[in-house]
């Protein structure tokens, strides 16, 4: 029941999810994200930058829409720096007050999957855009770029390059990188590709090492995610 699409704005994916049964969770895996969130139980969350499985717990009929920000992205378009929301599920009201929230709550229960967009998109023009920073290092460390040639290329400190990084991503880009390369990771796998190539191909010291870097990140070996 869940299904997603890009949203149309700055990059970020517009999902949907329903639970017509029981009461049921969900490992959500750690993607340096942030996601602005409804749901027909708990109304307007923010879901910050995880470091490690989440597991979510979805009440029998609830129904969840949420818009999925690039890496990067999030803290211009909520106004709040990730690290205040790493490995967290915080109400929107706490972050823009209770009238604010109130409103939106109300207006996307009609249509949650046209508000979230539409509020992002006229955030973000009110932040003069995504910080341009993001993306550059985003594909620096998907591509396992060192932190110093990443800082060497923007012509930064490495240690200015962390903090902007924990304001940008919620964590410095070293781990950034490691969650990405977890996310590539599983791709491969899930596309067919053996443990052992998927392992050479991401720059894993071998297959243990990237079964002992997913359980670490996701709570679980690369398998259990790939049967589960």
């Amino acid at each position: 029941m869940y299904r997603e699409r890009p949203a149309g704005v700055a990059g970020a994916v517009l999902w949907t999810s329903a639970n017509p049964g029981g009461a049921r969770a969900t490992r959500v895996l750690p993607d340096g994200c942030v996601d602005l969130i409804w749901s027909s139980v708990a109304g307007l969350l923010v879901a910050g930058p995880d470091r490690r499985a989440f597991v979510s717990v979805s009440a029998p009929g609830e129904r969840w829409v949420g818009l999925r920000f690039p890496p990067g992205v999030g803290p211009a378009v909520l106004g709040v720096p990730a690290e205040e929301l790493r490995d967290s599920r915080v109400p929107l009201a706490a972050l823009w007050g209770d009238r604010a929230a109130a409103d939106l709550v109300e207006r996307a229960a009609d249509d949650p999957a046209a508000l979230l967009p539409a509020l992002a998109a006229r955030r973000l023009r009110a932040a003069g855009g995504p910080d341009r920073l993001a993306a550059r290092v985003a594909a620096g460390a998907a591509a396992g770029v060192p932190v110093a040639a990443i800082a060497a290329d923007l012509d930064m400190d490495p240690r200015v390059l962390h903090r902007r990084c924990r304001h940008l991503f919620g964590y410095g880009s070293k781990t950034l990188a490691r969650i990405l390369r977890m996310g590539r990771a599983l791709d491969l796998a899930r596309a067919g590709t053996p443990l052992a190539e998927v392992a050479a191909v991401c720059g894993y010291a071998d297959q243990a090492h990237l079964t002992r870097d997913v359980r670490d990140l996701a709570g679980v070996p690369p398998t259990a995610l790939l049967t589960g």
